[in-house]
């Protein structure tokens, strides 16, 4: 009797006005009464008192779609296995509820987008019309992620949340190019639906709606990859379409018993997820959608995160926390900037790893990296407030010099460190936060050496001309200063030192002059960039050749084209590196890292040739991909950053008036760049003189 004593209780709560939190506190996971299953899930879902909408449809089903629609219907109702009369029924509900859905909200329906899938559990419930629209409306604007389309940042969102638990395992997604959408798009469309047994779905659903969290379905999917990680890996050696198919069909394994561990697990991940996950993604996948400039702005953050966000709030309280609680997030923060910076403030739980050590000195960068996870392991072992599994790593905040933090974390990513995170804003979103508390919160802080300072002060010598005789007061202050730091800096430039010598540029403008049969400009010439579909890696025919030094366009950098899918029929070219490094055209070759946008860097080796740069990706075992092969002819710039040599970027391209079109860029970490850039230099111009 005791043990059914939380069914009388739920029955006589639902008799009441209560609520979700009610529901969970009554039923802490049990599998719900049949009977009750309908009541517990309105209430759930906050429809149990909504009036009867499917009382405003006229009954005229003539969308343009309608006949495409009203197929779907008649063919999912016929994998239920009904009896005729049912199977009419429910066809002439399930059409009329998704026309009335589309009409009502000026949506159009398309085959295969998980809404008929989601709809069809809910007549188990065997409700009404009204009472059924009302509960499909609610579930899609609660717990349906916006912007569920291939490629969508719903997806962009799962494979950080991925690559925060197993960065192994999506390491390997990666390389086969199986992004997220291609195997769990239907996951996330219906919640499942479409890929279980209705058993699993109503088991599933009950755990859901009373936990009324709307990213559970990111962990349950997570969950799925996990548990199917030992298939999956096993998997790798075959195509991209076999392992997809694979992934697909791997909820369809789940039984009812298993959906309660299933959800627990899910939980327990959630648990060991930033909580800025949830917060910080909260508006763009469950938010209204637009298509404001701000929206998109903030889409494409999503689209391009390194790896998760953590927020300064979060950073912050989880460092002041005493007694977290178990196995929850604790974090170990990783300070990247610079010495000097570093040394101006800092918060006292931060450890210092320079990422300009990682350019300018490997050994002690790597030595450095060593330190980090010893004292990242003594921390954890005393309970220090400042130990914890999850590395939560800081940049300045300014755009130019966090590259460089890039590189870092991407560094630790490629060797499949779990529970990478990057901080909001970097050290400005600090400093922000504690504003005129810092001298207390942040350790060495020095306002004459700190940047941020020194940028507020810039800032605010030239607002006294356009303020009132009146003077401020000091939380007037803080709030210009605040909204200062937060824009982005357009006084931060990085500068660069061109570290080849043009062998005639003594002359360069004269003979430019004489073959032109006019003055030429002295100013550089102007750079315009095109985008990756117009490149086509040629010259333009009767143009003259042209190779020049100029300053590095770092806003303009984007090293994904030798990354793009291979065409049809196009396939990789492996190479054995001795046999290769014998062949009879190579001058040299260079070992080096290719160094991608992203900051990830591959272990390569730059050939040049009398005619060519090749750049071949290791691969292990004595074999290497040959990535691209770019024409000496076709190589317009090669610039490096002042402080660090060793980065060396390849522009490539052709004149185009008196500027240069840019059609596409490599960048190189090259431990002895000054003599890879000379017999480049050399060997360009030599290529150049033959054209003439």
């Amino acid at each position: 009797m005791e043990e059914n004593m939380w069914i009388i209780e739920l029955e006589s709560a639902l008799l009441d006005d209560c609520n979700v939190n009610d529901i969970f506190s009554i039923c802490q996971g049990k599998p719900l009464p049949e009977a009750l299953r309908p009541d517990v899930w309105q209430v759930c879902l906050d429809v149990r008192h909504k009036s009867d909408q499917m009382s405003l449809f006229n009954e005229i089903y003539d969308l343009p779609f309608q006949s495409q629609l009203r197929e779907d219907c008649k063919r999912y109702v016929e994998r239920i296995g009904n009896d005729e009369e049912d199977k009419v029924s429910v066809v002439s509900d399930l059409e009329s509820i998704m026309t009335f859905y589309c009409k009502n909200r000026n949506l159009q329906y398309e085959a295969d987008n998980g809404w008929i899938e989601l709809l069809l559990p809910l007549f188990a419930l065997k409700l009404n019309r009204s009472d059924t629209f009302n509960l499909f409306e609610s579930i899609r604007d609660t717990y349906i992620p916006k912007g569920c389309k291939p490629k969508g940042n719903v997806f962009h969102v799962f494979r950080l949340l991925l690559l925060y638990h197993d960065p192994e395992l999506c390491t390997v997604l990666d390389t086969k190019k199986i992004t997220p959408d291609l195997y769990s798009l239907t996951w996330f469309q219906s919640l499942f639906a479409s890929c279980s047994s209705l058993s699993v779905i109503i088991a599933m659903w009950d755990l859901y709606f009373q936990n009324a969290d709307p990213f559970m379905v990111f962990f349950l999917a997570l969950i799925i990859l996990i548990n199917g990680r030992e298939q999956i890996m096993a998997l790798k050696t075959s195509s991209k379409e076999e392992i997809i198919k694979f992934l697909i069909n791997m909820p369809c394994a789940l039984e009812v018993d298993d959906v309660p561990d299933f959800c627990s697990l899910a939980q327990y991940y959630a648990l060991k997820t930033p909580t800025s996950f949830k917060t910080d993604y909260l508006k763009a996948l469950y938010g209204k959608q637009n298509d404001s400039p701000r929206s998109q702005e903030e889409s494409n953050k999503v689209s391009q995160a390194l790896c998760l966000p953590v927020s300064v709030y979060e950073l912050v309280e989880n460092s002041a926390t005493e007694f977290p609680v178990q196995d929850a997030v604790r974090f170990f923060l990783v300070d990247c900037r610079p010495a000097e910076q570093y040394n101006a403030g800092h918060l006292s739980t931060a450890f210092h790893l320079d990422c300009n050590l990682m350019l300018q000195e490997p050994v002690a960068f790597a030595t450095a990296v060593q330190g980090l996870l010893t004292a990242q392991k003594q921390a954890i072992e005393v309970n220090s407030n400042a130990g914890g599994e999850h590395l939560c790593f800081m940049g300045s905040g300014r755009v130019e010099e966090d590259q460089y933090t890039h590189m870092v974390v991407a560094s630790f990513l490629q060797k499949n460190t779990h529970y990478v995170s990057l901080l909001t804003g970097g050290y400005t979103s600090i400093h922000d936060y504690f504003g005129d508390h810092m001298a207390d919160c942040l350790e060495d802080h020095s306002v004459s050496k700190c940047l941020v300072c020194q940028q507020h002060n810039v800032k605010t010598k030239a607002v006294p001309l356009k303020l009132p005789a009146t003077t401020p007061s000091s939380t007037d202050l803080f709030s210009k200063f605040s909204a200062a730091m937060k824009s982005k800096s357009a006084e931060v430039k990085g500068r660069l030192l061109d570290i080849i010598v043009n062998p005639s540029s003594n002359g360069a403008n004269a003979t430019a002059a004489a073959n032109n049969g006019a003055g030429a400009p002295s100013l550089a010439a102007q750079e315009r960039h095109v985008s990756a579909k117009d490149r086509n890696g040629k010259r333009y025919r009767n143009v003259a050749p042209v190779f020049s030094i100029d300053d590095e366009n770092e806003d303009a950098y984007d090293a994904g084209e030798k990354d793009a899918p291979l065409a049809a029929g196009e396939t990789k070219e492996i190479v054995n590196l001795n046999q290769y490094f014998k062949t009879a055209d190579i001058i040299n070759a260079f070992k080096c890292q290719d160094v991608h946008m992203n900051g990830y860097m591959y272990d390569s080796h730059l050939i040049i040739t009398p005619t060519q740069l090749v750049v071949l990706r290791e691969l292990g075992g004595g074999q290497a991909q040959i990535m691209v092969r770019r024409p000496l002819a076709s190589i317009v710039k090669i610039t490096a950053k002042k402080r660090h040599r060793n980065l060396i970027t390849f522009k490539y391209g052709f004149p185009d008036g008196d500027g240069l079109l840019i059609t596409d860029m490599d960048r190189f970490l090259i431990p002895n760049a000054t003599e890879a850039t000379a017999l480049v230099s050399k060997h360009i111009v030599q290529v150049l003189d033959n054209a003439k």
